[in-house]
């Protein structure tokens, strides 16, 4: 039985706002991280005048499961004044990543498991037959 894939907006139910374009551009130092800033257009690919440009940064951090990447927004005005805000912004960046990390294993923590359910595992040495009771 095949069934053919269709993406959001093939099935109609998402569009393309054209009165909240941007252009992407990246900026990056080579050694410390990546800054993207979002420049607002017309539909036409003009600069939207009206609307501010918006900075964001990215950075790695390295985890006993690999790097894992943040994305932060930065504060600024151009782009020199991103630049300079990077570092305090990637701070803040990985203290919020780590925190919702912490909550998201709090979680994993208490979440009960009742036998019989997925993701539940007897103890060992528990026996076990295979035979689960009503």
């Amino acid at each position: 039985m095949t069934e053919e894939v269709k993406t959001e907006a093939e099935k109609g139910q998402e569009q393309m706002d054209a009165a909240n374009l941007f252009r992407e551009e990246i900026y990056t130092d080579r050694k410390i991280g990546v800054i993207r800033c979002l420049v607002p257009v017309t539909a036409e690919g003009k600069v939207d005048e009206s609307r501010k440009v918006i900075y964001t940064g990215e950075a790695q951090i390295m985890t006993q499961m690999g790097a894992l990447p943040i994305s932060f927004d930065i504060e600024a005005d151009n782009l020199a004044a991103a630049v300079a805000n990077y570092r305090e912004a990637a701070k803040a960046g990985v203290e919020k990543t780590m925190k919702e990390l912490q909550e998201l294993r709090r979680a994993a923590a208490s979440k009960i498991v009742v036998p019989g359910q997925p993701g539940f595992t007897p103890p060992e040495g528990a026996g076990g037959s295979g035979l689960v009771m009503p």
